[in-house]
Parts: C-alpha cells; sequence; structure tokens
C-alpha cells in the first residue's frame, strides 16, 4: 500500500484530472513518464508538473479541433508519449478517449468508427492511415479528421497541418491534421489559443468533470461476435485503484514498465490510472519484443504478464538452466527446492520456521538472484498475471525461484480485476478473493455473478445510451464458471459458453485440458474440441525450442498427450490429435489481442483437420 498520497477528498468522488492536479502540486519535481525516440537512445523524461503542463497545452490543440465534452475520440498508436498525454488531455476536456487496437482488421475499425459515432480519431503513421482512410471516406461513418503523430510517413500526396503552432508541446511537435471536408482530404487552418487562454479552458472543463461520467470505453474483442463497447466510469477505475492499492506493499512511485497495449483495460490500469493514482513512474515500450531488454536495463519492482508471457520468459530462463554446468545446476535446483517449500509454507498461512527463513534468504542471495538479475527480476516485490488460467506449471516454475506470480481474475466490464491473490493471502491454483467492495456468487449452473461499485453499469448502444447488463439486484453474469472455497478463493473451470458438452452429456473445460497439455515442455499452443462428439481431439503447436528431429519431437508430442491423459478424467482425455506448423497469435488470428484462444476461429480454420480426427 503507498502510504505517502493524499486523496483530494472522497474517492467514490475522485476523478483522475484531481489526482493529477495533486500529483503536481505534491510530487511535481518526480519523474513520471519515459520513453525512447529510438531503440539506441536513452530515456526522455518528463516530471508529474511537466505531464500537467502538457496535457493542458494538448487538451487546448484538440479543443481547437473542436473536440467537446462527452464525444468520443479513438486513438490508434503504440505506447508512445503522444498516446498517453492525449488521453489525459481529452480526459480533462470531459471527451471519452478510446483505444482501437493496432491489429484491428479494416472491418474492426469501421465497426468501431461507426458504433461511437467519432468525428475525429489520432493515429500513429502510414500503416494506421491504411485501416482509417477507408472509414473517412464511408459516408455512413462520422469520422470528420484524422491527426496524425507521424504525418512524414504518410508521403507528400497528403496535405497535413503541424499543428505545433496550434498549442502542441515541442517535444510532440510532429502531429499533422488530415481532414474530410465534402469528400476531399484537405487542410484547415485552425485559431491559436492564447496561454491565458488555453489555460482558463483547461482548468474550467476538467473542474466540471463528476465521478459518474464517463472514462472511456473499451472494445472489449471477445472470443466471438463483433467487438462491444464497455462503458467504464471515473469512479469505476479509481474505487478499483483504491482497492488494489490497498492490497500490496509496493516502494512509494513505483516504476511500471508499460509495453501491453492502451486497449486493453489491463494496460489502462496499470500504465495510466493507477499510476496517476499512485504518482508513480511509467516506462513506455511501444515494443513488445523489447520487454525483456527493458526489464533488464530497469530491474523494475513490479511486472504483470498475461499467461502467455510467463510462459516465453519461463522458456527462456529454462534454456539457460539446460545450459549450466552439472556441478552448478545441481546448486540451482537445490536452491530451489529450499524457495519451493518457503512459498509452500506462505501459501499454507504458516510463518516460515526461522531455519528455512535463513535456508531461504541464502539460496535467494547467492544463487536464484543473481539468475533473476539476467532477466531483470531481481528487485521484483509485485508479480502478477490475469487474463487467461495460468498453467500450474508455468506458476511452479516461478515459485522455484520465490516469485510468486498474483494470478487474478476479472473481465473488462470490472475493471480488470474482480478477484486478486495477494502476498498476505494466496492460492496458487486459484485466481484470489474478491477486492473490497465486490461481492462474488456462483449461479445453480456454476456461473460467477458479482456486484459493486466497479463493475460497469453497461455496455454503449450505437445511439450513444447504454445497455445496463446487470439484473433488478445489481448482478452481473460474467459468462465464466468457477466454484469459491471455503476459505473465499475462486477456482475458474471455464467459460459457460465454452463448455463443451460431449454427445454423452458429459461437461469438459476445455481450457483445463488444454493447460494440462501445456505443462509438458514440447507442447506451446493447444486447442481441445469434442462438443457433441463422443470423446475429445486435440490440435497442438509444438514450442519452437522443442524443435529438431522430426521423429524427436513426434515422441515428444506423443508422451505429451500420454502425460497429460494419466491426469485427466476419462470423459476429458484425449483420443487423437494433429500436429500444427506455426505458432497462433493476433496477426494471424487465431489469438485475440490479449492472448485468449479464439476457439471460433481455429475451429473454422482446422474444420477439415478436426474432421479427419474423428472420421480417418
Amino acid at each position: 500500500m503507498t502510504t505517502i498520497l493524499r486523496l483530494p477528498g472522497d474517492p467514490a468522488q475522485l476523478t483522475l484530472p484531481a489526482l493529477l492536479l495533486r500529483n503536481a502540486e505534491d510530487h511535481g519535481d518526480l519523474p513520471a513518464l519515459s520513453w525512447r525516440t529510438d531503440a539506441a537512445a536513452g530515456w526522455t523524461t518528463l516530471t508529474w508538473s511537466e505531464v500537467r503542463r502538457e496535457t493542458a497545452v494538448l487538451a487546448a490543440g484538440y479543443a481547437a479541433l473542436g473536440v467537446e465534452r462527452g464525444e468520443h475520440v479513438l486513438m490508434m498508436m503504440t505506447n508512445r508519449p503522444e498516446h498517453w498525454l492525449s488521453d489525459l488531455a481529452l480526459t480533462h476536456l470531459g471527451a471519452v478517449p478510446v483505444t482501437v487496437h493496432g491489429t484491428a482488421a479494416p472491418e474492426q475499425v469501421a465497426h468501431i468508427a461507426r458504433h461511437s459515432r467519432s468525428r475525429l480519431a489520432i493515429v500513429e503513421g502510414a500503416r494506421e492511415l491504411g485501416l482509417w482512410e477507408p472509414s473517412l471516406a464511408d459516408p455512413g461513418i462520422r469520422l470528420e479528421r484524422l491527426v496524425v503523430t507521424e504525418a512524414a510517413q504518410a508521403g507528400p500526396h497528403r496535405t497535413y497541418e503541424s499543428l505545433k503552432r496550434h498549442g502542441f508541446p515541442g517535444s510532440l511537435a510532429n502531429l499533422g491534421v488530415l481532414e474530410k471536408n465534402g469528400g476531399v482530404l484537405e487542410k484547415r487552418s485552425l485559431p491559436r489559443a492564447g496561454t491565458q487562454e488555453r489555460t482558463d479552458l483547461f482548468e474550467k472543463a476538467w473542474r466540471e468533470t463528476r465521478a459518474t461520467d464517463t472514462l472511456t470505453v473499451v472494445y472489449t474483442s471477445g472470443t466471438t461476435g463483433e467487438p462491444r463497447g464497455v462503458r467504464v466510469t471515473h469512479r469505476n477505475v479509481l474505487l478499483n485503484a483504491h482497492a488494489l492499492n490497498r492490497l500490496v506493499e509496493l516502494p512509494d512511485h513505483v516504476e511500471h514498465l508499460c509495453y501491453l497495449p492502451f486497449a486493453h483495460i489491463a494496460e489502462r490500469m496499470l500504465g495510466i490510472y493507477l499510476p496517476v493514482f499512485r504518482a508513480s513512474h511509467v516506462y513506455l515500450c511501444p515494443d513488445p519484443a523489447r520487454v525483456g531488454a527493458d526489464a533488464r536495463e530497469l530491474r523494475p519492482a513490479q511486472f504483470f504478464g498475461v499467461p502467455r508471457v510467463w510462459e516465453k520468459l519461463a522458456a527462456a530462463v529454462r534454456t539457460a538452466l539446460a545450459a549450466l554446468p552439472a556441478q552448478r545446476r545441481a546448486a540451482v535446483d537445490a536452491a530451489r527446492e529450499t524457495a519451493h517449500a518457503h512459498v509452500a509454507c506462505r501459501e499454507r498461512g504458516e510463518k516460515p520456521s526461522a531455519g528455512l527463513e535463513a535456508a531461504y534468504r541464502t539460496a535467494k542471495e547467492r544463487v536464484l538472484d543473481p539468475i533473476l538479475a539476467l532477466a531483470g527480476f531481481d528487485r521484483l516485490v509485485w508479480t502478477a498475471s490475469a487474463s487467461a488460467p495460468m498453467p500450474p506449471d508455468v506458476a511452479d516454475f516461478w515459485a522455484g525461484f520465490g516469485l510468486v506470480i498474483m494470478d487474478a481474475w476479472g473481465l473488462t466490464e470490472t475493471m480488470g480485476v474482480a478477484t486478486t491473490n495477494s502476498p498476505a493471502a494466496f492460492r496458487r491454483d486459484s485466481v484470489g478473493r474478491p477486492l473490497d467492495g465486490l461481492e462474488l456468487r456462483t449461479a445453480g449452473d456454476g456461473e460467477i455473478l458479482v456486484r459493486g461499485a466497479t463493475v460497469f453499469d453497461g455496455y454503449l448502444r450505437a445511439d450513444g445510451t447504454v445497455e445496463d447488463a446487470r439484473d433488478a439486484e445489481g448482478w452481473f453474469a460474467t459468462g465464466d464458471i468457477g466454484r469459491i472455497d471455503e476459505d473465499g478463493f475462486l477456482r475458474l473451470t471455464g467459460r459457460k459458453k465454452e463448455m463443451i458438452v460431449t454427445s454423452t452429456g458429459k461437461n469438459v473445460s476445455p481450457a483445463h485440458v488444454e493447460n494440462t497439455l501445456k505443462e509438458h515442455p514440447a507442447v506451446d499452443q493447444a486447442y481441445v474440441h469434442g462438443d457433441g462428439r463422443p470423446y475429445l481431439v486435440a490440435l497442438l503447436v509444438p514450442d519452437p525450442a522443442a524443435a529438431g528431429d522430426a521423429a524427436d519431437l513426434a515422441e515428444a508430442l506423443a508422451h505429451a498427450v500420454a502425460q497429460a491423459n494419466t491426469r485427466l478424467s476419462r470423459t476429458e482425455q484425449i483420443r487423437r490429435y494433429r500436429v500444427l506448423d506455426g505458432e497462433w497469435g493476433p496477426v494471424t488470428g487465431e489469438l485475440t489481442p490479449s492472448l485468449k484462444l479464439r476457439r471460433t476461429v481455429v475451429q473454422e480454420r482446422y474444420g477439415d483437420v478436426i474432421e479427419e480426427l474423428y472420421t480417418s
């Protein structure tokens, strides 16, 4: 829990702009936002007072473009300062920033532009323009203008106007505007705001904002169907931040490595809202491929990754361990056994004995931390995951270094986290207990229901109204299936709509079977099928590190399936399987942007292969 912060009011009545003012007044000289202009450059940093000043200037620029209170402004950029600061600037105007994922297909971009009724979009460069210009030309979409952060990339055939003289700060001067006027793309002269006029506009606008106003709309990618717009208020976010902050002891002004897309509620909370709440320091990492290098340099005290990220990091460390000399590897194995014993003791709610505590401290200092330092993880005090079930073998691997990945659960509709493990109380096979202020229960079919002030109030309709998704008593049906144990810990068993019902009427959670398969190092990704069928089949993507002799790989995968089947019930066991080439991902379509498996896409894409598994 951060104890140095002054809350400028009741948490239920706070707004994000009120907290930014608090940061500028109380922590103005401390670093707030850092980024690189390129991979080889050093970090450029803004303090909290500079962030607020830049935000005010950007707000004036967007006001000059006609942005009004309550309207949605779309953004498609990587994790760059223009994105982060524009988000705050629009919020201070009372507008609603909406980030569209960079991997969205053109039809998804058009759907969001149409559904949100936005008149303005802020995009990064030439690639994004190719996705957005069709929406400018579509008479059924209200989009009138594109602001471009890398205008030079668009080429000389398009007309842009630099917005530097309209109030955009020198550090973000490479902005341009492309406008639709009667079907023609052209530039426009804009009035320039004076310093006092700009200040008056900024201060007046944010003070009119209320806690119940919309802070953002997050379009959930979902595993099927068109994206739905989740309306998120200042109150939803800041009460969630307040509850999360009370759970974890973090250093004051803790740093955060921001690499997940802002289109996800996870990075919106971790990379924008919680840092403003905690007055912490955000390092922007626009290229996820560089997150490892940045972590090694920054040695962060906290790190969040979806299970896929933790899996890849674990695979890299395993490879390094395998290359150690036998004597050194034996020392590491012994230290890991001590760390496992220490974690298990804490998990049972027991205080480690003096002997175990001393052995663990020695093992960590002399053996484990030097290995973690190679990944920049030797200073970690908080590690977390969410979005999808954490494979038990991955959680167990990191526990061998004394790192307990605090698995959490929630949806965009619950601000990303509804339940979480914490250092004071955790079960590694669970997703923790509900946050303060949230109620949790299960329906007769096992579906998890949540109620509380951090649960959203509905989905945005195309006409701008909100469709309340809660029942008459305020409960939101999450679509996830689970059970709550006697100690209040939630354990997930699957998605209601994804549950497999075999032809014999047996219910099977595909996520459970897939995670069991992926515990074998040879299996990187898995899809299980069997709805309406007499038995289950699987599609397997091998781990790239396991690639080699075809016969050896085939034997390893056969062993993986056989090993999984020994731990599964008869109904859950895999009868037949097929090995596929190529990793699944958001770009190829099998995973959502938040790295969840799109089951319908896999089923449709490999329908013939699945059918052969049942007929050949």
